[in-house]
């Protein structure tokens, strides 16, 4: 089995080896790295050559910030994943500008780390499900005039009330039962609301119907 290889940059030796040893516990994860502040991120990064890199904002020399701005500076493939003590919809944003592909909180459950490491991995964003709108309320901020994307308008109204009920956070299965559908079909529309939207996961979908206050009729 390929193991997705993750460094972890925190200035806390106790968080670091908490978290390694939760993630050493999955057969698909391997931590190959660790770094206590921004400038040893930054190189032990370039030297290992992780998947994924777990990055804490506050630390000290650089902070993760500065490190993530230095490593998106190269032409590397790892993928960053925030992980801190922040709930700040500004270092929420400001990260996911910088580069980051997610956004999990220190207090989070195991498993919530470790869905995020599996789908970062895999090309997707993932962020905290209850910071989402917190996402939704700075980004309305920043771009409050520019003009609104009307991608929406090309989805059918089962569509949208598939949308609505993906930016409640439901899975498939949900859905199906709420509407009375096969859960085939549910995928189905979710295939095509990505398609019509242009986004490529969950999380996009349902930063588009927070952003355009999209809501079945």
């Amino acid at each position: 089995m390929e193991k997705i290889r993750v460094m972890i940059a925190d200035d806390h030796p106790l968080v670091r080896q908490g978290i390694k040893q939760i993630l050493e516990l999955e057969e698909d994860i391997v931590v190959i790295g660790q770094a206590s502040n921004g400038n040893e991120a930054v190189k032990i990064a370039r030297e290992c050559k992780p998947d994924v890199i777990l990055m804490d904002i506050n630390m000290p020399v650089a902070n993760g910030i500065q490190a993530i701005k230095e490593l998106r500076q190269g032409q590397n493939q790892f993928k960053i994943i925030v992980l801190t003590i922040h709930e700040d919809r500004e270092y929420l944003f400001k990260t996911l500008q910088l580069g980051a592909e997610g956004y999990v909180l220190k207090d989070a459950e195991p498993y919530v780390l470790i869905d995020a490491i599996r789908n970062v991995y895999q090309g997707q964003t993932y962020i905290q499900a209850n910071m989402t709108k917190e996402l939704v309320k700075e980004f309305n901020r920043v771009t409050l005039n520019e003009k609104a994307n009307n991608d929406h308008n090309k989805l059918t109204a089962r569509e949208i009330e598939v949308l609505e009920l993906i930016a409640k956070g439901m899975i498939n299965k949900e859905i199906a039962k709420q509407l009375y559908i096969s859960e085939k079909t549910v995928k189905n529309h979710v295939s095509s609301i990505f398609k019509k939207l242009n986004v490529s996961d969950r999380t996009q979908a349902a930063i588009y119907a927070f952003k355009n206050n999209i809501k079945s009729h």
